[in-house]
């Protein structure tokens, strides 16, 4: 009997033994695994050649202000940033990207275009950050209050390609005289004379039609559709260099561009010198009143970051490696001489977070309410 009562204990301790530990592996968790830090995602191009970034959106934006640099861990803010093709065409910004991602926490996504056609992007509201290269569309862009904070942080040359045998003869002329033999020999349908134009309303576009208006001619009853001589190729830098290329035709075009695809071509330089190919490269912060503060302050940042000396340094040092020459020169090295407006600040930093007319009205307002 007493070991019948001995053995049924023993047994129902067993029982509630296996009952509490099978309670605690139920309500116990494993330790949470860190998240992995998130890395800049791969520029890629899609088939109309703009420049993406893959899986952008595993980025989510955040509406927290992020710090200046060394941000906290957590989401990366995301910036979209309208360029132009040429600062794609050179691998300028893939070398920038990860310089700027890394020193803040933040991704970058970004698309290649024609200066026109990333202007029109920016005043959508679609844009949070213009790197452009035509000033005469930027100093309008800022005049309508949809940008702040322009600054010039590059410059190099435009200049004017074509076959090596050059059989228009427009070799050592300036910018101007060359257009104006090209249309002559181009109408009078001489062998083998033809020019390629961007035709996209780009910065390369926009200084193209600049010389033709220098010349004197005017562009839209005179030259353009004027003859089989003139195409226009309606696609970006490098696409149109190498349609020039297989037609045996002149173009103009950034020497950057042109160094970066020149392994590729028979196009040789035939003018290089005169102060219409002056090109310069301008970065601004897009605004519109919807726009949230924290991407305006996170795009303030990406415009100082340009102008800063070590950015600077890094750009005056680009392509030297590749090309035996840089593709741009810094503002920090070389302030070229241009018309008025075309050079913008290079200098101070970027802070406004909203144009001076409407931060001048705001301002006004407050003290008005306040009286």
């Amino acid at each position: 009997m007493k070991r019948d009562v001995y053995g049924g204990l023993v047994s129902t301790m067993f029982v509630l033994l296996f009952f509490a530990v099978c309670f605690a592996g139920c309500t116990s968790q494993a330790p949470a695994t860190p998240a992995a830090a998130p890395t800049a995602p791969p520029f890629v191009a899609n088939q109309q050649g703009v420049a993406i970034i893959k899986n952008a959106s595993d980025a989510p934006a955040v509406t927290t202000a992020v710090p200046a640099a060394g941000g906290a861990a957590g989401a990366a803010q995301e910036l979209v940033i309208a360029t132009t093709t040429s600062l794609y065409d050179t691998k300028l910004l893939d070398m920038l990207q990860p310089m700027f991602e890394s020193k803040y926490n933040v991704k970058l996504k970004i698309t290649s275009q024609g200066t026109g056609k990333a202007i029109e992007l920016a005043k959508k509201g679609d844009a949070d950050i213009l790197l452009v290269h035509s000033p005469s569309q930027e100093l309008a862009f800022i005049k309508d209050g949809f940008g702040i904070n322009r600054r010039s942080f590059a410059s190099n040359s435009f200049i004017i390609v074509g076959p090596a045998n050059d059989p228009a003869g427009i070799k050592g002329m300036t910018p101007e005289a060359a257009f104006t033999t090209l249309y002559l020999k181009g109408m009078n349908k001489t062998a083998k004379v033809a020019f390629v134009s961007r035709g996209d309303g780009s910065g390369t576009h926009s200084a193209e039609k600049n010389i033709w208006a220098k010349a004197p001619y005017n562009y839209t009853t005179q030259i353009q559709k004027s003859g089989d001589w003139y195409i226009e190729a309606g696609k970006g830098m490098g696409e149109t260099l190498q349609m020039a290329d297989e037609k045996g035709a002149y173009t103009l075009t950034d020497e950057g561009t042109y160094l970066a695809y020149k392994k590729d071509l028979a196009l040789v330089p035939v003018i290089s010198e005169g102060a219409s190919l002056l090109n310069i490269y301008s970065v601004m912060t897009v605004y519109n009143d919807k726009q949230p503060i924290e991407k305006i302050q996170m795009s303030n940042n990406f415009v100082n970051f340009l102008i800063d000396p070590a950015t600077q340094a890094e750009i005056g040092k680009f392509g030297v490696d590749k090309y035996g020459k840089a593709l741009f020169i810094p503002m920090s090295v070389t302030v070229p001489d241009a018309p008025a407006g075309n050079v913008g600040d290079h200098t101070s930093p970027a802070t406004d977070v909203k144009p001076p007319a409407i931060a001048a009205t705001a301002a006004a307002a407050a003290t008005a309410a306040a009286k």
